[in-house]
């Protein structure tokens, strides 16, 4: 059975399409074929996938503990071994949330990342900071 897409990744497939960066795009990218890993997008071309985070701060309770999709430590492990597997597949991965999508990063680094890009990321301390 085919997974519906979030409405966080309708909104960033929305964004990628106004930007026209579609072309070459793929949703719900099988990059495993040995595991049924897919990718919420993926530009298999560039080597890239891409992941929309949801649920990381979903207040639900189950058994009276709160719960999120990515709360949950089974799924946060599936996901490590997930992304780990599509690393050491040569593919660079990258993972956005809600916040990212909505303020344009997402964008932004994927748009840089499929134009080939490398450079240090725009969050890090500097390390006066980080002491």
């Amino acid at each position: 059975m085919k997974r519906l897409p979030s409405r966080l990744e309708e909104t960033l497939a929305f964004q990628l399409r106004a930007s026209g960066l579609d072309k070459g795009l793929e949703r719900e990218y099988r990059f495993c074929k040995d595991r049924m890993w897919r990718a919420d997008f993926a530009w298999p071309e560039h080597m890239l996938l891409v992941e929309c985070e949801g649920g990381i701060f979903v207040r639900a309770q189950r058994n009276g503990q709160d719960y999120g999709w990515h709360q949950s430590v089974e799924r946060m492990l599936g996901d490590m071994e997930k992304y780990n597997a599509a690393t050491l597949l040569g593919y660079r991965v990258l993972r956005y949330a809600a916040r990212a999508v909505t303020d344009g990063v997402a964008l932004r680094e994927i748009e840089f990342a499929l134009a080939g890009g490398i450079r240090q990321p725009a969050r890090i301390v500097p390390e006066e900071e980080a002491l």
